[in-house]
């Protein structure tokens, strides 16, 4: 399941690949916009600004705009700044991995090796999915 930071940090950066190559964003209109917490967003977009993905403007007419193209952005990155792991057992993570407690033979794992799958098939969906390609769905642009 999504955490609410990740979901948050998606939408937001949907708000901003929208405005790609123009003004910075106000954080206040992204918050109304998208129904997020002024607060919350400000942290999120400060971690995905120190990922590299934003830059942020101080001042009048300033806010945050994507630093990269959004078709440059996929999910599973957003996913791991925001959320941390995406397998759903710590035990197949490639980057979060811990052995599960109850677990007797790892390498014999039946539970393990159909989560193993899960997490390819996550992996690929979510590397090949990018905040543009999610701007073009709900916009009903079909992809390419």
């Amino acid at each position: 399941m999504l955490s609410k930071k990740t979901k948050y940090g998606i939408r937001a950066l949907i708000a901003l690949g929208e405005h790609y190559d123009k003004e910075p964003v106000n954080i206040s209109f992204i918050a109304e916009s998208e129904n997020i917490p002024k607060k919350f967003l400000e942290q999120i977009l400060l971690e995905l600004r120190n990922a590299g993905f934003l830059y942020s403007k101080k001042g009048a007419g300033g806010g945050y705009s994507l630093l990269k193209n959004p078709k440059d952005i996929n999910l599973v990155q957003v996913m791991r700044i925001t959320g941390g792991p995406i397998a759903q057992l710590p035990c197949v993570s490639l980057n979060f991995y811990q052995r599960c407690e109850e677990c007797r033979d790892e390498e014999n794992c039946g539970i393990r090796d159909t989560f193993r799958d899960v997490r390819d098939a996550t992996l690929k969906i979510l590397s090949e999915t990018t905040i543009a390609d999610l701007i073009a769905k709900e916009k009903g642009i079909p992809k390419e």
